[in-house]
């Protein structure tokens, strides 16, 4: 309620009514417009919201309608990653018309947070991916997921529920799938990198234990005085 009142008077059709209005105000206060009062500067208001609306727009008490998600693989991938998972984040929150099932919706979402956690893992991770998974990881946050939201959104609500299409299954089914395949894949890279570092985890800890036992080529000798009650 509050964001939408908001909506209305921070609008530019608000702006130029309060502006006649005033003006009609200022009029009255030097006197110029002899009796009329506080009449005349409602009426001045009302034309100035409808001058201010034609032109310049007339605002909405619904909220603003989606804006489809376009992100660009440019410039820093982490930042161009993290902007794309914002902007999915924002536009299934914002679920308009309730096109998104919960159940789907907190599915995206927790797809997100697995990118977030993917990213994270990335940074810290002393393997590395390859030149294709690292293709993969980018995309599926900067253009597979915003992508696959925005043509699933572009579909009237009613016909993504109850129309099959040529794959035999809905829209609402579909774009499920598609979330589960996004799914599949970051959890292989994740266990990819995992098990690169659970390898060169294996390799120190042999390292270690070849390195401070005695039987370890490089144990240093021990040179200790000798034991006086071996002596015969």
């Amino acid at each position: 309620m509050f964001e939408r009142l908001l909506r209305i008077l921070t609008s530019p059709a608000h702006w130029c009514a309060l502006a006649l209005g005033g003006a009609v105000l200022l009029l009255k206060g030097l006197g110029l417009l002899g009796t009329a009062g506080l009449g005349v500067a409602l009426l001045g208001y009302a034309a100035g919201w409808v001058v201010g609306g034609l032109w310049l727009g007339i605002p909405s008490w619904n909220a603003a309608e989606w804006e489809a998600l376009d992100f660009k693989d440019e410039g820093d991938a982490r930042e161009a990653m993290e902007r794309a998972l914002d902007g999915v984040r924002r536009l299934t929150e914002f679920n308009p018309e309730n096109k998104i099932p919960a159940s789907l919706q907190a599915r995206v979402l927790e797809l997100c947070k697995a990118l977030d956690e993917l990213l994270q893992q990335w940074e810290r991770s002393k393997g590395n991916l390859s030149l294709q998974d690292s293709f993969h990881a980018r995309h599926i946050a900067i253009s597979y997921l915003p992508e696959a939201l925005n043509t699933y959104l572009s579909i009237p609500a009613r016909y993504a529920t109850t129309r099959l299409l040529d794959n035999g299954k809905t829209a609402v089914d579909t774009f499920k799938e598609s979330i589960i395949e996004l799914e599949a894949k970051v959890g292989q890279l994740g266990d990819d990198l995992a098990g690169q570092d659970a390898h060169a985890f294996l390799v120190h800890s042999k390292f270690l234990s070849q390195k401070f036992t005695p039987q370890g080529l490089d144990a240093p000798a021990l040179n200790l005085p000798p034991d006086p009650e071996k002596k015969s």
